[in-house]
């Protein structure tokens, strides 16, 4: 990624005179940010200089070696252009004109082509349909925004050009410095993960944020997202959320917008710190740019009001966090310190009229506590009390704790600037509300435990497992020109992946209902067979407790005949007979599959409480190990009913968390796969037991 953040040269094709072209103003933003290198005008129409610049009527004509093109130029003339470039050797190309697959199918075939080239002649591109991109260290301005980004540690992509430039326009005023600005636009050649690669490895770059409308290979994504985030932190804001944002996103730069649940779950796995807000992507951003990771979750409060303090303690126990229990001595000389008004109690309330003295040896005896991992600070503007010489008492003390993170919510608008400022120089991030602050703090604590887990491996993966007898039912299904399998051949290839289904088989006829009864051993379950039907007791097509020959002639009859008068038009493919287990605990595992990030797995309690207390948690089956199905499992009520729940025992938690692994490793193994269900999944104090069975292959 050298040649597009530290180019040896850069050439603008479409260099323009004209202010207000797209042209022009790359060439000025390159001109303007100190760029060292050559930069090349490019425009076969234009006079001999623009700002000062030889101009040059094609790539092929500059003297020298191009190290960046960037392109500007009606989409129609891409495709030339692009092979000049490739012929002259140019290593990497940002192309910002529109006009592609945001547009439908004829812009999809340019790009394709546009991609081809690019591919033929081994250029990177970023884009096409973008801002450009951006180094403050280098310092290299390769795009049309209007302004420099301040030099710092935030490192930003997103896959809006204008979202780009309008963060660019919000953080001048606010002294937010970045270490690169990335617009992806299209992602035809180079996508998110490429940037994000780069950006844990720039030394500059702290943290990473990013604003996404799609993720391109979800699963790769995951896999290697989860090694990075280690690293580095990334927050990202996904949106196309709702179903009209999912329309929006596609028709912006044809996305394919995945489920917002399979998001959440991916990027979780990953590691990756989600934004519900462009406001929350920058509260984050800064208390990641600027404060240590914390050591726990445990809070501790400064304020010299009480109100802000109670909200604050609120949104404390709301996000996750806990409010800190003091040591004696911190309370002695809290007590010392303050007013017998005060509270020494967590959070700590110095009143109105503390002095910043008064504050900041409060704040000292609180953020030195063993007890208390972060400190927010809060305050509102009494009169006789300077915000600035409280801050700077808070950034005096924070220096003797370099590893506990401190925030800030000053309240009170221009009444509180001046300590705001203070702090914003000397790196406090500072919030113009409690609640704000703490999600903040919060987003720190959530990347401590992120980064102690392991990175997304292989997933688990047992070897008895019959792969063969599992293709030789799939084949079977497709020679029936069906795509749902029937219970007795879903249930033949959970039993091939070692999970242990009921006993099933398919009778045609009433004598063969009563072998297959006379041979599992009574009683038996009686089940309607059909692709078509999916509720079958619903329509009578299921008799329990059938515990003999004549009760399985009678309710083989009567299932047909049930079946036949509320759904006369339906086919039927039989009755199954399916061995009758012992009741238990009712739980159920699942499987979607996710157009990007590949099958999720579900786990929850089952039965008719899956859609009454949707009691249910999901993971990726991509890279899943037991111990993060154990973590899934924990995640649920279900985990109370397993480690036993009033007087109750325990149930088999292994079992439980083996099955679910052992559905995790059939659909990764057999990608086909595109539902399947067990439910119910019934636990016993010893093993488990699979009773119905869905499958659905596409």
């Amino acid at each position: 990624m050298d040649a597009l953040f530290h180019p040896v040269s850069v050439a603008v094709v479409g260099a323009s005179k004209g202010e207000g072209k797209i042209g022009h103003a790359i060439l000025q933003n390159l001109v303007e940010c100190g760029y060292q290198g050559p930069i090349y005008p490019i425009n076969p129409n234009e006079t001999e200089e623009i700002l000062g610049l030889p101009c040059y009527p094609s790539v092929g004509a500059v003297p020298g070696a191009i190290g960046l093109a960037v392109l500007a130029v009606p989409s129609r003339f891409i495709l030339a252009v692009a092979r000049e470039c490739g012929e002259k050797g140019v290593p990497a190309l940002v192309t910002v004109t529109a006009g592609f697959k945001e547009v439908g199918k004829e812009g999809l075939d340019l790009e394709k082509q546009l991609a081809a080239l690019c591919g033929q002649y081994g250029m990177r591109m970023v884009g096409p349909n973008c801002l450009g991109v951006i180094d403050t260290h280098t310092p290299l301005n390769a795009s049309f925004s209007a302004g420099f980004p301040h030099k710092g540690g935030i490192a930003f992509l997103s896959q809006s050009g204008a979202l780009c430039a309008a963060i660019l326009d919000w953080s001048l005023p606010r002294g937010i410095g970045f270490s690169k600005f990335v617009s992806t636009g299209n992602k035809a050649i180079l996508s998110e993960l490429d940037f994000i690669r780069d950006m844990v490895e720039d030394t500059y770059s702290k943290v990473i944020l990013g604003y996404i409308e799609d993720v391109k290979n979800g699963e790769a994504f995951v896999q290697e997202v989860s090694r990075f985030s280690r690293t580095k932190p990334i927050v990202i804001l996904k949106s196309g959320t709702s179903q009209a944002g999912a329309q929006a996103a596609s028709s912006h730069t044809g996305a394919l917008a995945g489920s917002n649940l399979a998001y959440d779950v991916a990027f979780r796995q990953a590691g990756i710190i989600r934004a519900g807000s462009m406001e929350e992507l920058f509260d984050y951003a800064t208390a990641f740019a600027t404060q240590p990771i914390p050591a726990g979750r445990r809070i501790g409060i400064v304020t010299n009001s009480g109100g802000p303090g109670i909200i604050a303690t609120d949104s404390v126990e709301a996000d996750g966090l806990f409010m800190a229990r003091f040591q004696k001595d911190t309370l002695e000389a809290l007590r010392g310190l303050l007013s017998p008004a005060a509270n020494i109690y967590n959070p700590v309330d110095v009143l109105g009229d503390a002095t910043p003295d008064m504050y900041r040896q409060s704040f000292r005896l609180v953020l030195g506590d063993p007890g208390v991992d972060a400190v927010l600070c809060l305050l509102t503007r009494p009169a006789g009390i300077d915000p600035a010489e409280v801050a700077a008492g808070v950034v005096q003390e924070r220096r003797r704790f370099p590893g506990k993170p401190v925030v800030a919510a000053f309240l009170g608008g221009g009444n509180v600037a001046s300590g705001i400022t203070v702090f914003q120089k000397s790196g406090v991030p500072t919030y113009e509300f409690p609640e704000r602050a703490v999600l903040a703090l919060s987003g720190l604590a959530r990347y401590a435990d992120l980064i102690k887990e392991p990175p997304v491996g292989r997933g688990h993966e047992f070897t008895d497992v019959d792969r063969d007898r599992v293709r030789e039912t799939f084949a079977e299904v497709r020679r029936d020109r069906r795509l749902v399998l029937l219970g007795s051949e879903a249930h033949r290839v959970a039993q091939a992946y070692g999970i242990n289904a009921a006993p099933t088989r398919l009778a045609t006829r009433v004598s063969e209902a009563v072998g297959a009864a006379e041979e599992l051993g009574y009683p038996v379950v009686l089940k309607i067979a059909s692709p078509k039907i999916t509720h079958k007791s619903d329509i009578g097509g299921v008799k329990v407790g059938v515990g003999s020959p004549d009760e399985v002639r009678e309710g083989f009859l009567g299932i047909l005949e049930n079946v036949q008068r509320a759904l006369p038009n339906v086919p039927v493919n039989g009755v199954e007979v399916q061995k009758m287990l012992p009741s238990g605990t009712e739980l159920i595992v699942g499987v979607s599959r996710d157009v990007q990030f590949g099958p999720l797995v579900m786990f929850g309690l089952g039965g008719i409480w899956v859609n009454l207390l949707k009691d249910v948690a999901f993971r990726l089956a991509s890279g899943l190990t037991l111990e993060e199905i154990g973590r899934m499992v924990t995640e649920t009520k279900a985990n109370t009913l397993l480690h036993g729940f009033r007087g109750r025992p325990p149930l088999d938690h292994k079992a439980v968390v083996e099955t679910i692994a052992r559905v995790a490793q059939l659909v990764r193994d057999f990608p086909e796969i595109a539902e399947m269900d067990i439910n119910p999944l019934v636990a016993y104090e010893r093993g488990v037991g699979a009773l119905d069975v869905k499958l659905t292959i596409s």
